[in-house]
């Protein structure tokens, strides 16, 4: 039984907020895959924050039209899945982990606000550092410096005590 009219609306509005706040779409052939093999992946989506769903391409379409993602609707032919993330390489780390493992699951593209991606592009964006990787990377690059200055600092002190204590046992010995 086929979705009724308010049912097809609610859809598309859900899709349309999601994409509101979104930084990637990956769509992905699922043809052949069962059920418990899509659960596996639906889990592992949500772990990540990428929210997957299965739409019917109608709907799909009228739910990017006017977004940053309007020219995703070419690539809408099939039975589809759209990963739709704020992370766009946590969701194509997810989607390509995937893809990796099952034969069936065929990433066909995607797309970052007003900008195309091919399944190539996809891959390649899959194996760069994740956001909190990158953040921590940052980090210890910006510590480093700092660090550097503090054992510096710390060598004068350090230095003076280790003199004065060759000093005392110089001065010990020739006493004895």
């Amino acid at each position: 039984m086929g979705l009724s009219l308010e049912q097809k609306q609610i859809v598309v509005s859900e899709i349309a907020g999601q994409l509101a706040s979104a930084q990637a779409v990956i769509v992905a052939e699922y043809r052949g895959l069962d059920v418990g093999v899509l659960t596996d992946l639906r889990a592992r989506a949500r772990k990540s924050g990428v929210y997957l769903r299965v739409l019917k391409n109608t709907l799909a379409r009228r739910a990017v039209k006017d977004t940053p993602f309007a020219k995703l609707a070419d690539q809408m032919v099939g039975p589809l899945m759209y990963g739709i993330a704020q992370d766009p390489v946590g969701c194509a780390k997810v989607l390509a982990d995937f893809a990796k493992v099952n034969e069936k699951f065929v990433i066909r593209g995607g797309a970052m606000p007003n900008a195309m991606m091919t399944a190539g592009e996809i891959k390649v964006l899959a194996a760069m550092p994740s956001r909190e990787e990158l953040i921590a990377k940052l980090m210890g690059t910006m510590c480093a410096p700092v660090t550097k200055l503090v054992r510096t600092m710390n060598e004068v002190p350090g230095k003076f005590v280790r003199t004065m204590a060759a000093l005392r046992d110089h001065r010990e010995r020739q006493a004895a």
